[in-house]
């Protein structure tokens, strides 16, 4: 079910992060930070998010490393050939996985189970549609049996057509990046540094790892969020419960870090190790039990994303916050600025 969030906005095209800010002469902790608790919101620096925090605080990173999951194709089927690009989103538990395959930077439907698509070193098959209403995603069978390895050899990172050029995999890894599973980053932890996350520490920020694997982009109008593979481990959990019972506050970075966190928590807000698959769409009619707050990107206008900035912080404090980046001219995407919301 498709639920429309309560922020508004129009995004202009200029405000398109169309290069890493590396490329605009910055490093990566020197965007844009905007701080929105209550009514007060304040603009600063990514560098400068120390002085938002507290000692006692625990940042929630997620560890889940970026594929190189685009690879060029042809696909096969009744109506003839088309050139074709194969996004590879989320490994299923059969050895499948689910894929989307897009032309000239738009989805493309009319897919048939049995559909072959070539690519190097082998072809890829579709099996049946992921969605019961939608042809956007499929079921296939891969090309090989280790995709991760077949990916490394001839995938590149997946974009969309507001970056301008094709970047190198290091551009689309957080510090954090661990264990590779992610068909598009887990970019609201791209702007941490080394440097960034040694003073926090110094400072008594605690930092604890979380692992969700993200698939692509929900891109139709207000599409919920996908079943994605997650994990928190017992000394996460652990460590949650110990900062909430001493007065510290629960930051997720980024919205991956929130739904792995959310699906781990019972009714009471505690938190134990647990690990599968999520199904968790977090909104007005699921709010969050245990983050106090959340770093996160610029969204788009309508991505599910924002219904989930809303249950942390509530609508008004998400509208607030996106007027203000927009009149101040915030980067919005993956290579934008940042936005540290606190309820």
């Amino acid at each position: 079910m498709r639920v429309q969030p309560r922020t508004r906005f129009v995004l202009p095209d200029s405000l398109n992060a169309t290069e890493p800010p590396e490329a605009r002469g910055l490093s990566r902790d020197q965007v844009k930070l905007l701080v929105a608790e209550g009514s007060t919101v304040t603009h600063t620096r990514f560098d400068r998010i120390g002085d938002h925090l507290r000692p006692g605080d625990l940042l929630l990173v997620n560890t889940s490393g970026t594929l190189p999951a685009a690879v060029d194709g042809s696909w096969i089927s009744g109506t003839g050939v088309a050139p074709v690009v194969v996004h590879f989103s989320t490994a299923l538990d059969d050895g499948t996985w689910v894929v989307e395959l897009r032309n000239g930077g738009s989805p493309m439907f009319g897919g048939t189970a049995g559909d072959r698509v070539e690519l190097p070193e082998g072809v890829l098959t579709l099996l049946s549609p992921y969605q019961a209403d939608s042809s956007r995603l499929w079921i296939a069978k891969p090309p090989a049996p280790d995709v991760l390895g077949y990916l490394q050899r001839h995938g590149r990172p997946i974009t969309y057509q507001y970056v301008g050029q094709q970047w190198p995999l290091a551009s689309y890894q957080t510090v954090f990046a661990r264990e590779p599973g992610s068909a598009e980053m887990p970019s609201a932890a791209r702007p941490f540094s080394f440097e960034l996350v040694s003073q926090l520490a110094s400072q008594g920020v605690l930092i604890a790892p979380i692992l969700l694997h993200c698939g692509v982009s929900s891109l139709e109008s207000y599409e919920p969020p996908l079943p994605e593979r997650y994990d928190v481990p017992a000394h996460t959990a652990r460590l949650v419960t110990w900062v909430r019972a001493n007065g510290g506050r629960v930051i997720a970075v980024g919205t991956t870090a929130v739904r792995a966190i959310e699906s781990a928590a019972a009714p009471d807000g505690s938190v134990v190790a647990s690990h599968g698959w999520t199904d968790l769409v977090l909104g007005p009619e699921h709010p969050v039990r245990v983050v106090d707050g959340l770093v996160t990107g610029m969204h788009a206008p309508e991505a599910s994303h924002l219904l989930l900035l809303e249950s942390v912080v509530g609508g008004d404090t998400v509208q607030r916050a996106y007027d203000a980046a927009l009149d101040r001219g915030y980067l919005w995407h993956e290579f934008g600025d940042s936005c540290l919301m606190m309820r």
